[in-house]
C-alpha cells in the first residue's frame, strides 16, 4: 500500500472538502459514506469509491474518519467490518469533534490490532475547509503524527503536534467554545445595530475593519447580514453535538463557563425552530426574532 492513497471514511462537508484538496495535492483518495451520492461526487472530482470501510481500509496505508456521531466513529473503527478488523499496519487520522475517552478506547483497539490512530480534529468551518484554510490540532505518537504532515499540508494551511493522544481534542474544545461565544456575539453585535438603524452591509464592514472584529464576524456575519442560511458550512443539528461534548468537557473538569453556557439556549432554540439543516450563523435570525427585527 502506497503513502501516496489516503482512505477518507465520512464524505460530508469536511470530509468532502478535505478530499478534494487531497485530490489538488497530488493524493490518491478512495473514500467511502453510507450515502452513495457523495461517493459518487468523490468519484466526479478524480477519486475512487468505495463500498465499505474494510474496502477502504484494504486499498490505504494511511485513513481519514471525519463521522458525525458517536456510534458512527466506533463503526469504523471498531465494528465487524471496520478498520481494526483489517489488521494493523495502518495510521488511522481521527478528525472528528468527539469526546476523548471514545477515540481512546479506539485507540487502544486499534493498537491492539496494530494500527496507530492519532487524534487530529481541525480548526474551520466547510467553507474554510474547501479553500485549505484548516488548522490541524495533532495529537498521539510523534513518529506517526511527522510521517502523515505531508497529508496535512494538502488540505490545510497549519498543523500543530500537541503531544499526548487527546491533547488535540483538548485544543479542539477550547477552540470552539470561542467559536459558540464569537459566533453568537456577531449575531448579537449586528442585531443591535440594526434595531439602532444602522444598515447590516455598512456594519459587517466597519466592524470587520475595528478592534471588534473576529474570525466569526468575518466568515458568518455575510451570512447573517443576508439572512442566507440555507447552504450551511456547519449544520446546527451537527454543533449541538460538539456543544454536548464541550459541556461535559467543562464540567468534567470542575471549569466554569459562563459565556459559553450563555450561548447554549441561542443555538437550542435555533433547533427548536426547526433550523437543525441550516447554518450556525442562523442564531441571527433566533435574535432578531427576540428583539422584534423584521427585516
Amino acid at each position: 500500500m502506497s503513502q501516496n492513497i489516503v482512505g477518507m471514511i465520512g464524505l460530508g462537508i469536511m470530509g468532502s472538502a478535505i478530499s478534494a484538496n487531497l485530490l489538488k495535492g497530488g493524493f490518491e483518495v478512495v473514500g467511502f459514506d453510507i450515502m452513495p451520492d457523495r461517493v459518487d461526487a468523490l468519484c466526479a472530482r478524480g477519486g475512487r469509491g468505495a463500498a465499505s470501510i474494510a474496502e477502504v481500509a484494504g486499498q490505504c496505508q494511511v485513513i481519514m474518519t471525519s463521522l458525525p456521531s458517536i456510534a458512527a466513529f466506533e463503526e469504523a473503527t471498531q465494528g465487524p467490518d471496520g478498520i481494526a478488523a483489517a489488521g494493523g499496519g495502518r495510521t488511522v487520522i481521527e478528525t472528528s469533534t468527539l469526546p476523548v475517552a471514545d477515540k481512546q478506547r479506539a485507540h487502544d483497539a486499534l493498537g491492539e490490532a496494530g494500527t496507530v490512530l492519532l487524534d487530529c480534529p481541525l480548526s474551520g468551518t466547510g467553507a474554510q475547509a474547501a479553500k485549505g484554510d484548516l488548522v490541524v490540532f495533532g495529537s498521539g505518537d510523534q513518529a506517526a503524527y511527522e510521517a502523515c504532515v505531508p497529508v496535512f499540508k494538502a488540505f490545510s494551511r497549519s498543523q500543530y503536534y500537541l503531544g499526548k493522544f487527546g491533547n488535540g481534542s483538548a485544543m479542539k474544545f477550547v477552540a470552539n467554545l470561542l467559536v459558540a461565544i464569537h459566533n453568537v456575539a456577531a449575531a448579537e453585535a449586528l442585531v443591535l445595530g440594526q434595531k439602532a438603524g444602522l444598515d447590516a452591509e455598512t456594519m459587517l464592514e466597519v466592524l470587520t475593519d475595528s478592534a471588534g472584529t473576529s474570525r466569526m464576524l468575518e466568515i458568518r456575519g455575510p451570512l447573517m447580514t443576508r439572512g442566507d442560511y440555507d447552504a450551511p458550512t456547519m449544520k446546527i443539528d451537527i454543533w449541538q453535538k460538539d456543544m454536548t461534548v464541550i459541556t461535559d468537557f467543562a464540567r468534567a473538569l470542575g471549569c466554569p463557563a459562563p459565556l459559553f453556557s450563555a450561548t447554549v439556549p441561542i443555538y437550542s432554540a435555533a433547533l427548536g425552530q426547526g433550523r437543525g439543516k441550516q447554518d450556525t450563523a442562523a442564531v441571527c435570525a433566533v435574535l432578531e426574532e427576540l428583539a422584534g427585527l423584521n427585516r
